[in-house]
């Protein structure tokens, strides 16, 4: 009980900026454009300068079990065919809203909210471990979803399709951002001091403004439209998904450090991708909107509740 009290009195502060850009945005009555900005911020400049300055210094950064990938996306894949078959028996969606459904119970917020917690709660050590996840997170979650719809509609896949998901993760800010400073911690050379100290004062401002920027975000989405659906995606994001991937991690053999990360990852908030993909299918769009809401306040007592029974 102590320890899940220490993981919660931990992830209490970030959960209150949340709550504090969500109310910002309600009660201030400030235009969408702020939160639209403060987001594109975030994304484009002060997370990728967090995380070229972290991957630069790959020398002294602590080795990464890369078998993290599997017990994670192992999960995903898993998890992806239960809410398929949630979403065909228990609320008769077709195909196309049997996938949308599927990603929300995989598809984290892994950016605006998993970087900061993870910080917090497992150190600067696991943050390698989470930049793994992230060049891979987009690419296939998006390829699974598209091969998911693609087949639904057409009976076949695109590669055009793929091709077009590929490119828009490779130059994606945050993945662009890992990928730079590996490159240049690979080389061994020190940051110059007048390029290591500015990206390091924008580092250490990248977490508070990004769980602001979410509570803005999330304050355009209401909970009440189709709220037996948006409560069964947060289930399963929230209790389903970390379960099945921490058997995986258990059943590899994953090292203690790993299976943290990967828990912690599995166990956050539906992530908002997953409503513009939701809009542009025109399938869910309320539902996937409640549940973002939802997952993220639940979120506050079942991911460190997840972090409790992992041991840490």
């Amino acid at each position: 009980m102590n320890t899940f009290v220490h993981h919660v009195e931990l992830a209490a502060p970030l959960f209150v900026l949340v709550l504090a850009g969500y109310l910002l945005m309600r009660i201030s009555g400030w235009p969408k454009a702020m939160s639209e900005n403060l987001s594109r911020f975030v994304f484009s400049v002060a997370l990728p300068a967090m995380l070229f300055r972290l991957m630069s210094d790959l020398s002294q950064l602590p080795p990464v079990d890369a078998r993290l990938l599997l017990a994670f996306f192992g999960g995903c894949l898993i998890v992806f065919v239960i809410g398929r078959l949630v979403a065909w028996r228990l609320f008769a969606l077709d195909g196309v809203g049997q996938s949308v459904f599927a990603l929300g119970g995989v598809f984290s917020n892994n950016v605006l909210l998993g970087l900061p917690l993870a910080k917090v709660a497992l150190g600067d050590a696991a943050l390698p471990s989470v930049a793994l996840v992230l060049v891979f997170n987009a690419l296939i979650l998006w390829t699974l979803l598209t091969v998911s719809i693609e087949w639904a509609r057409h009976g076949s896949f695109s590669l055009r399709g793929y091709a077009k998901t590929t490119r828009g993760v490779l130059t994606n800010p945050i993945v662009a951002g890992i990928l730079a400073g590996t490159l240049f911690g690979l080389t061994g050379l020190p940051l110059p001091a007048f390029v290591a100290l500015p990206l390091a004062m924008v580092g250490q401002a990248a977490a508070p403004m990004a769980l602001l920027a979410l509570g803005m975000g999330l304050a355009e989405y209401g909970i009440r439209a189709g709220w037996r659906i948006s409560l069964a995606i947060s289930s399963l994001k929230l209790v389903v998904q970390p379960l099945v991937v921490w058997l995986l991690a258990r059943l590899i053999g994953l090292p203690a450090m790993e299976t943290q990360v990967v828990v912690l990852l599995a166990s956050l908030a539906v992530g908002a991708n997953v409503y513009l993909m939701s809009r542009q299918f025109n399938t869910l769009e309320g539902p996937v909107a409640s549940s973002l809401v939802l997952s993220t306040a639940l979120a506050a007592l079942t991911t460190p509740l997840a972090l409790t029974l992992t041991g840490r």
